[in-house]
């Protein structure tokens, strides 16, 4: 129990991971010490050998885990043996000649530009405080590209409108500066308007809250979104992470330099990003097969 403390104070406060993905990797952690205490009647995280962790691997794959979620589920273990040697618990990890199970990738179907349009500009919100809080934070979604939990964490003093800038708190407590357009200016000033009639906890300075004057949580934007495209577009997948694939898509297509997106974005990687281009390659495609003359004989 002492490693497992010591593991969920080095992911907090060394690697800057947020408790919501700590919690992830503990409860993984558990699950395949609860496995080992079941079928091998030893729940020794340290004296596992490759045989044991390859026999959790079949024994999720039977009770139908896709490939992705086991993949995850690895990772929390490869990062636990990492510690444990990173401390000199473990002289080798028994995962060192593991290799990731293959899963297939799935394409993300961004929003089109019409249906932004639709969403933004031909539905009729709520009159109020309630209807302007929900155009505005699709619209900053589409025009920023943030993450949900940045949206939600998301402080008044961080919005700054002398510069038509926010600053965020992306992943591993890192900062960054977005530029907002216009539009938005406008839209913050309409909302802040509204907002002043709401009452909210005195020294909880959260941008976005609910009627009641608490902030946001991640079920009430996920729903948020997901009726307000639902009105428009037939797509499987309607959530905020869709928007932020639109954002990408729609500025790649429209020529952005792709290191660009990759800051506006936070990303880490330009791998992280390339993830996006597919969308506006086939864009590219579509321009080059109807400009080019070869393709007109």
């Amino acid at each position: 129990m002492n490693n497992i403390k010591s593991f969920h104070d080095y992911l907090l406060l060394e690697k800057n991971y947020s408790q919501h993905t700590v919690t992830a990797y503990l409860n993984d952690i558990g699950f395949f010490e609860s496995f080992l205490a079941n079928e091998f009647e030893d729940d020794n995280l340290i004296a596992v050998n490759y045989n044991q962790i390859r026999s959790w691997i079949v024994s999720l794959s039977d009770d139908g885990i896709s490939n992705a979620s086991i993949n995850r589920k690895i990772a929390a273990l490869k990062s636990f043996y990492k510690f444990l040697l990173k401390t000199k618990q473990l002289d080798s990890s028994p995962l060192l000649k593991h290799k990731a199970l293959k899963s297939p990738k799935k394409i993300q179907i961004p929003f089109s530009e019409k249906e932004l349009d639709m969403v933004l500009n031909q539905i009729t919100y709520k009159e109020g405080f309630e209807g302007v809080r929900d155009k505005l934070i699709v619209d900053l979604f589409y025009t920023t590209g943030i993450r949900r939990t940045e949206l939600i964490h998301l402080k008044t003093q961080n919005i700054d409108l002398s510069t038509n800038t926010i600053k965020v708190l992306g992943k591993r407590n890192k900062e960054r500066i977005i530029p907002i357009l216009p539009i938005i200016t406008e839209q913050v000033q309409k909302y802040v308007i509204e907002k002043s009639s709401i009452k909210q906890d005195k020294g909880d300075d959260y941008f976005f809250i609910l009627l009641n004057g608490v902030k946001l949580n991640d079920s009430f934007v996920y729903r948020l979104i997901n009726y307000y495209f639902s009105n428009v577009s037939e797509k499987v997948k309607k959530s905020p992470h869709i928007l932020r694939h639109t954002f990408a898509t729609h500025l790649l297509n429209n020529g952005a330099d792709i290191n660009s997106v990759k800051e506006l974005l936070g990303h880490s990687s330009l791998a992280s990003t390339q993830v996006y281009t597919h969308n506006s390659l086939a864009e590219l495609q579509k321009v080059y097969h109807n400009a080019h003359p070869r393709n007109k004989k």
